[in-house]
């Protein structure tokens, strides 16, 4: 209930910009290009709306997908239930937003006396757009469902459309801006993207009827399975046999194992700051940099500790087994991680000695502090996980706890590194950090016992929540 009141709010907040957007964007255009006509510089920019609109909605828009089997059983044709969860879409959130800037603007275009059938083919040319793009959306979450890492090609098409645009290879600048100016010269073309729009619709339509079938999720899926005895976690004494399993549940199911290769994007992280002028003199973001590629599968992986065995918790806490050997393994698991992503992070010492040094400070830090909070987090959890599902841009088993679990992950740390690094300098910045970090290692027996403890306390809290379908 938390969450969806701050959703709301950021709805709201994201509605006041846009409509003060929509009713300052001609004065401000007007005043600071005065030669120039405000509405051929809007249009210059669409291009940029859409390419950032695509990869917003396919993030973070889903189909309105309802419970419709039941239906399959009754009296009701298939096309009208894909029409009705078709036509729902079309009043997402994400197609209101950009009108509440769309109408103001236009509005202004009519008061300051630009042609009344133009501009509202104008803004009917832009709610068309907005609509393409939605049901643009559902058919690349479509094609990309069933594959790993399904949004780098998205953001490989993005990028590249960009790039292409940027280095004047091909300005589709100039094409969208073209396309919509002409449209607004001679309102018949308005066909066009009303043309578009249903064939859209159409391609839709046509995938959701074939999918929607009583046995559609019936369908048997044959793989071969790939086990290894993992000798090697014997040497973590008697959590290994949990580490085991562990392991084996991020290789063989989607969410988990997809995960794993997120891990190729935080140790890729630094290249966004370090070889960036902007950053060469903020060495306290040399901290946080640190904290996040050495523990990205910390933060990943432990933020849903133990909902990743939430489809078997019951079993599992009905077995001869001791709590404190459970959680000891996720800890090892964790900790060893962190190891192996500052080693895999040394290159970044071409950048210089100062990064390695933030990058061990933090990874000690990760080890003493951030593992023992994210598992105290854990026990707050109480939303269960579909592993079949893929690991990027998914929602599902987050809660409130992920979210508020990010402050003493993140910005804790970033703050204790950057006011020591303001107060004394960057070597003492790392020190306080490493030193803060080792405290935690020699306290882990202590704290490992308080966080036990604090498990046992909810452990038929979390059976129960975990118990339930959703």
């Amino acid at each position: 209930m938390a969450l969806n009141i701050l959703l709301v709010f950021f709805a709201l907040y994201f509605v006041v910009m846009f409509l003060a957007l929509g009713v300052a964007l001609y004065p401000l255009l007007k005043d600071q290009f005065p030669d120039q006509d405000p509405l051929v510089i809007v249009n210059s920019y669409l291009f940029y709306w859409i390419i950032a609109d695509v990869l917003m909605r396919f993030f973070f828009q889903k189909l309105p997908v309802m419970s419709v089997k039941p239906l399959l059983t009754l009296p009701v044709k298939r096309s009208k239930v894909v029409n009705y969860v078709l036509g729902k879409s079309a009043l997402s959130f994400f197609n209101f937003l950009p009108m509440f800037a769309i109408i103001p603007f236009g509005v202004m275009l009519l008061i300051n006396d630009y042609p009344t059938v133009s501009v509202l083919v104008w803004m009917l040319t832009l709610l068309c757009i907005t609509l393409i793009i939605n049901f643009l959306n559902f058919i690349l979450e479509s094609f990309s469902s069933e594959t790993e890492l399904s949004f780098l090609p998205v953001i490989v098409l993005a990028g590249g459309l960009f790039a292409l645009d940027y280095f004047n290879i091909i300005s589709f600048t100039d094409l969208v801006s073209n396309g919509i100016n002409s449209i607004y010269n001679n309102p018949l073309l308005i066909g066009i993207p009303i043309l578009v729009l249903i064939g859209l619709y159409m391609m839709n339509f046509k995938m959701l009827r074939q999918k929607l079938f009583l046995d559609s999720s019936l369908k048997s899926h044959v793989k071969e399975v790939n086990s290894s005895n993992l000798e090697w976690t014997r040497k973590f004494g008697d959590s290994a046999p949990f580490m085991q399993l562990d392991l084996r549940l991020i290789w063989r199911n989607k969410r988990p194992r997809s995960s794993v290769f997120i891990l190729v994007i935080g140790l890729l992280y630094g290249l966004f700051f370090y070889p960036n002028p902007i950053y060469a003199d903020k060495p306290f973001m040399f901290g946080f940099v640190g904290i996040f590629v050495t523990g990205i599968f910390l933060i990943n992986f432990g933020q849903f500790v133990p909902a990743w065995d939430s489809g078997y918790y019951k079993m599992l806490m009905s077995q001869n087994i001791q709590y404190k050997q459970y959680l000891k393994s996720k800890f090892n698991l964790m900790a060893f991680s962190v190891v192996v992503m500052f080693v895999l992070s040394i290159p970044y010492v071409y950048f210089g000695w100062n990064i390695l040094l933030a990058h061990l400070a933090a990874a000690i830090y990760n080890i003493g502090v951030n593992t023992h909070v994210i598992l105290w987090g854990g026990s707050f959890n109480r939303k269960k996980i579909d592993l079949n599902q893929r690991a990027a841009f998914n929602y599902q088993g987050t809660g409130a706890v992920q979210w508020l679990i990010g402050i003493p992950l993140m910005l804790v740390p970033l703050a204790i590194f950057g006011v020591v690094n303001w107060l004394v300098n960057f070597e003492i910045a790392c020190l306080a950090l490493a030193l803060i970090g080792v405290v935690g290692i020699v306290l882990h027996q202590k704290l490992m016992k308080s966080i036990v403890g604090k498990y046992l306390a909810s452990k038929y809290k979390m059976i129960d929540a975990f118990s339930q379908d959703s």
